[in-house]
C-alpha cells in the first residue's frame, strides 16, 4: 500500500506546470487545478499513512538516477511514521489554506500565478519529506526556499515585499551553506548519503560533531532559530495565506524535520544535542518575549512561531524525540488556524495594528470563536492539543534531568498563553477603537477554519498520551497564569496598567520591542561593512581594473593609429617612390630604343669610351 508514496508530489508539481503555462486562460479555474491536486495528494497520503501503520512498510527504491567512480544513488523514498505523519499534515493543511486562498485571493490580477506557486511550495515540501537520501533532500530543500521567496515578494511591486522576499532568501543561504558543506563533508568522510546509514558511521567524535552541527545550520536557517531568525517576521509582507503555508506546514517545518530525520547522527554524539537544545531554548524564550510588546497581528503569531519551533528543537536537544515531532504535528495545525483567522480579520478591517481593532467578536462570529480555539490550543488549555505536546515537551525535559531548561520551556509557554490572549482581548472583546465596518468572511474562507479548528482540538488524540499528573497540573497552572496575566492587564486593567508596566520598566521594554536589536547589530557588523568593501571594490573595478582595460584599450588605437600612418606614409611611400622611379627610368630608356642599328652602335661606342676613360684615369 505504500508503493506509490512517490507520486504524491507528482500531483502538486503537476499543477503548477498547468497554471503556469495555461493559467491566463483559465483564470479563476487554476484554483480548482491546485486544490484538485492536493486532493489527490492527500488521498495517496492517507493510503501511504494506513498502509506504514498496519504493515509497517518502509522505504523503497523508485529508480537509479546517478552513478559515479563504483558509487550509486537511488532515487528512494523512505515511508516510516515521521514521513506519513508529516506527508498528512502538509496534504491536509495546505489542502484548506488553498481552499481559503480562493476567498482571499479572489481579486488579485496575479491569481493563477499565485496557486502555481502555492502547488510548486506544496510539491517540494513533500519531496522533501520522502527523500531518503540528503541529494534528493538537497534538490527540494532548495525548492523550498525558491517557493518562499517567490510567494513572500508575491507582491513585489511594494518594496517591503521585494525586501522581505530577499531578506529570507539571503538569510536561508547562509544555512544552506552550511548544511552543504555538511552533506559534503560526510559524503567524503564516510561515502554514504543514506539517512538509513547514520546510526552507525564509525567516525572519529569530533569529525561526527562537526558534521552534526553543520547539518543543524540549515534548520536553524530554516526553521528561523537564533540567530538567523530575522527573516521570519519580515516575511509577513507576503500574503497571510502563504504566512500561514510557511508557518505551519512547508518552510519552517522543514528545519525541525531535518534534525529529526537525521536523528541518529545527533544521537551518536551528546555535544551536538547541547547545542540543538541551547540554540532552541534561546531561541523560543527571545521569541516569546518579543510577540508580548509587538502590535502586528501577523508579526505576534510570527514570533510565536519561532518560540515553538524553538521549543521543538529543545525538546529534540534533550533526547525528547517524540515530544519534539509530536509537537510540529500540533502546532501546525493551530498555527495555520490561528494565520487564517488572523487573515480573515485583516481582510474584514484592512489593518494589522490590533490596537486599531477591537469587539470583533459580536460581528465575526466564526472567526472569533475559531480564533479563540486556535489560541486555547497554543497556550495548552486541555484538552486541545497543544495541551498534550507541551506537556509531553515539559516531562521530557524534566526527564532528561535539565532544570534549567525546563523553567526556560515553562516561562515560555507562560508568556505563549499571555501574548495569544494579549491579542484574543485586545481584538476580540471590548469597544471598537476605529471606525471599521467589519464583515464576516464568506464560506470559502471560514469553513476551513472550522476544519482547523477541529484539528486543533482533536489533534493530541491522535496518538496515545502519556497521563502524568502533577506534570500536567503544571502545565495548566503555567497556562492558566499566562492568560490570567493577559486578563489583568488587557480587561481588568484596560490601558492603565499596560502603560504603567512600559514606564517603570521602559529600558526593558524598549529592548524588547527593539527585537533585542539584533537586526541592528547585523546592520552594523555585517551589512554595513559589507556594503562599504562592496563600493571600495565597484570603485577599484571601476578605477583600476577599468582603468587598465581602457588604457590598454586607448594606447592600443594609438599604436593602431601609429602603424596605419607608418604603413600609408613610409613602407607604401618606398614601394611607391621605387616604383616611380622604376617608371621615370623605364621612360628614360624607352626613348632610347628606336629601333635603328646606328643608334645602339652610337651608344656602344660612348659606352666603351666612358669606360676607358675611366680606366685611363685610374679607375678599377
Amino acid at each position: 500500500m505504500v508503493r506509490s508514496a512517490h507520486l504524491i508530489p507528482l500531483f502538486p508539481f503537476a499543477a503548477f506546470a498547468v497554471n503556469i503555462l495555461f493559467g491566463r486562460r483559465l483564470r479563476k479555474a487554476s484554483a480548482l487545478v491546485s486544490i484538485g491536486a492536493s486532493f489527490i495528494s492527500l488521498a495517496i497520503a492517507a493510503i501511504t499513512f494506513i498502509g506504514n501503520a498496519r504493515y509497517g512498510e518502509g522505504s523503497y527504491m523508485v529508480g537509479r538516477w546517478l552513478s559515479f567512480g563504483g558509487i550509486s544513488l537511488d532515487f528512494g523514498v523512505t515511508v516510516d511514521p515521521l514521513s506519513c505523519m508529516m506527508l498528512m499534515v502538509v496534504t491536509v493543511v495546505g489542502t484548506l489554506i488553498q481552499i481559503y486562498s480562493i476567498g482571499y485571493m479572489r481579486d488579485d490580477v496575479r491569481f493563477s500565478r499565485f496557486f502555481a506557486y502555492m502547488s510548486l511550495f506544496m510539491g517540494s515540501m513533500l519531496g522533501l519529506l520522502l527523500s531518503d537520501n540528503f541529494v534528493m533532500l538537497y534538490i527540494f530543500w532548495e525548492g523550498v526556499g525558491l517557493c518562499s521567496y517567490l510567494l513572500i515578494s508575491f507582491w513585489f511591486e511594494r518594496p517591503a515585499a521585494a525586501k522581505a522576499g530577499m531578506k529570507a532568501f539571503i538569510t536561508t543561504r547562509i544555512g544552506d551553506t552550511g548544511l552543504l558543506i555538511g552533506i559534503l563533508l560526510l559524503f567524503f568522510t564516510t561515502k554514504t548519503l543514506y539517512f538509513r546509514d547514520l546510526g552507525n558511521l564509525g567516525i572519529n567524535d569530533a569529525m561526527l560533531t562537526a558534521i552534526a552541527l553543520l547539518i543543524f545550520c540549515g534548520a536553524v536557517g530554516k526553521s528561523a532559530q537564533f540567530p538567523l531568525h530575522v527573516w521570519l517576521p519580515d516575511a509577513m509582507e507576503g500574503p497571510t495565506p502563504v504566512s500561514a503555508l510557511i508557518h505551519a506546514a512547508t518552510m519552517v517545518a522543514a528545519g525541525v524535520y531535518l534534525v529529526a530525520r537525521t536523528y541518529g547522527l545527533f544521537l551518536s554524539h551528546h555535544a551536538s544535542l547541547i547545542w540543538v537544545a541551547y540554540i532552541g531554548a534561546i531561541t523560543a524564550f527571545m521569541a516569546a518575549t518579543i510577540a508580548t510588546v509587538n502590535n502586528d497581528i501577523k508579526r505576534i503569531l510570527a514570533y510565536s512561531t519561532i518560540s515553538q519551533l524553538g521549543l521543538m528543537m529543545l525538546a529534540l536537544g534533550v533526547g525528547g524525540y517524540d515530544g519534539g515531532t509530536f509537537h510540529l504535528m500540533t502546532h501546525a495545525f493551530f498555527k495555520a488556524l490561528l494565520f487564517l483567522c488572523a487573515g480573515s480579520v485583516i481582510h474584514a478591517v484592512h489593518t494589522q495594528d490590533i490596537f486599531k481593532m477591537g469587539g470583533l467578536l459580536g460581528k465575526m462570529k466564526a472567526t472569533g470563536w475559531t480564533f479563540i480555539i486556535g489560541a486555547l490550543a497554543i497556550a495548552g488549555v486541555p484538552p486541545l492539543s497543544g495541551f498534550w505536546s507541551k506537556d509531553e515537551i515539559l516531562s521530557e525535559i524534566l526527564r532528561e534531568g535539565h532544570p534549567v531548561l525546563f523553567g526556560v520551556a515553562a516561562v515560555t509557554s507562560l508568556l505563549t498563553a499571555f501574548y495569544m490572549f494579549r491579542l484574543i482581548f485586545v481584538v476580540l472583546f471590548g469597544k471598537p477603537r476605529s471606525e471599521l465596518h467589519a464583515h464576516e468572511s464568506p464560506a470559502v474562507m471560514t469553513v476551513p477554519l472550522g476544519i482547523l479548528a477541529a484539528f486543533s482540538i482533536f489533534a493530541g488524540f491522535f496518538r496515545p498520551v502519556k497521563i502524568e499528573p502533577l506534570m500536567m497540573g503544571v502545565s495548566i497552572a503555567v497556562s492558566a497564569a499566562g492568560i490570567g496575566i493577559a486578563y489583568v492587564f488587557y480587561i481588568a486593567g484596560n490601558k492603565v496598567l499596560p502603560a504603567s508596566f512600559r514606564s517603570r520598566f521602559a529600558f526593558l521594554y524598549d529592548l524588547i520591542s527593539n527585537k533585542y536589536y539584533v537586526d541592528e547589530i547585523y546592520e552594523a557588523i555585517i551589512i554595513r561593512p559589507a556594503v562599504r568593501l562592496a563600493g571600495i571594490a565597484a570603485a577599484f573595478d571601476s578605477k583600476v581594473v577599468d582603468g587598465a582595460v581602457n588604457l590598454t584599450a586607448y594606447l592600443s588605437v594609438i599604436a593602431g593609429k601609429v602603424q596605419y600612418w607608418f604603413d600609408l606614409y613610409i613602407v607604401d611611400g618606398i614601394v611607391n617612390m621605387t616604383a616611380n622611379i622604376t617608371w621615370l627610368c623605364s621612360a628614360v630608356f624607352r626613348r632610347l630604343q628606336t629601333g635603328f642599328v646606328q643608334n645602339y652602335i652610337l651608344i656602344a661606342f660612348f659606352g666603351l669610351a666612358i669606360m676607358i676613360l675611366i680606366k685611363l684615369t685610374g679607375g678599377q
